[in-house]
């Protein structure tokens, strides 16, 4: 019998790292998230923070689409299709841009939100957003579960880490300013993150 790993119980390391990475992938992929509608991906990431606001509202703000781009600091903007439908413009490294067009596959209000990309995406992804309450009255717990096939191999995942683009280190990030955002109302941002965004490297 094959091993399973719950992507949902694992800890804030990249799902792919794994003992068993085809384990997780197949985990997620038959209960969890669904897969693109093209491509091949089986690079599988799990990232995990604990915000002290009520999980309706986080929610809320996460479903809502447009707004994903007041912290997530690669996606330049998402336009819904429709209300099931979303297309995304998202940074790559050396300047450019990838897009797509996903759909949500599944969710149920207050708790996750899964999607997956149509047919033509230039970087096919699927996954889903989890929100939980936290145990002590400690706000919500927050898990984001991400498949996707990286453009052109590992090559495209090792360019793509050194521009820090590579959406395991992306996702670290983009989770802790949507805590900061949520708990202050703003993003702190020092000297240097200003320095790098301006360069166009954060």
């Amino acid at each position: 019998m094959a091993d399973t790993i719950d992507p949902a119980r694992a800890d804030d390391a990249p799902l792919s790292t794994a003992k068993h990475r085809s384990a997780a992938v197949d985990s997620a992929t038959s209960g969890m998230i669904g897969t693109p509608a093209s491509g091949n991906a089986d690079t599988l990431i799990g990232r995990t923070v604990t915000i002290r606001r009520p999980r309706a509202e986080l929610y809320a703000y996460w479903r809502d689409f447009p707004k994903l781009t007041t912290f997530m600091e690669n996606v330049e903007r998402v336009e819904m299709l429709d209300d099931q439908r979303s297309h995304w413009v998202v940074k790559a490294p050396g300047g450019g841009t990838v897009e797509w067009t996903a759909r949500i596959t599944d969710e149920r209000e207050g708790e996750y939100i899964a999607w997956a990309s149509e047919e033509g995406a230039e970087v096919p992804n699927s996954g889903r957003v989890d929100f939980r309450d936290a145990q002590g009255d400690r706000g919500t717990i927050v898990t984001a579960t991400i498949l996707y096939d990286p453009p052109f191999g590992i090559i495209g995942k090792l360019v793509a880490k050194m521009f820090q683009r590579e959406p395991a280190i992306q996702a670290r990030r983009d989770l802790r300013r949507f805590k900061q955002l949520m708990e202050t109302g703003e993003i702190a941002t020092g000297a240097r993150n200003r320095r790098l965004l301006e360069e166009g490297k954060n």
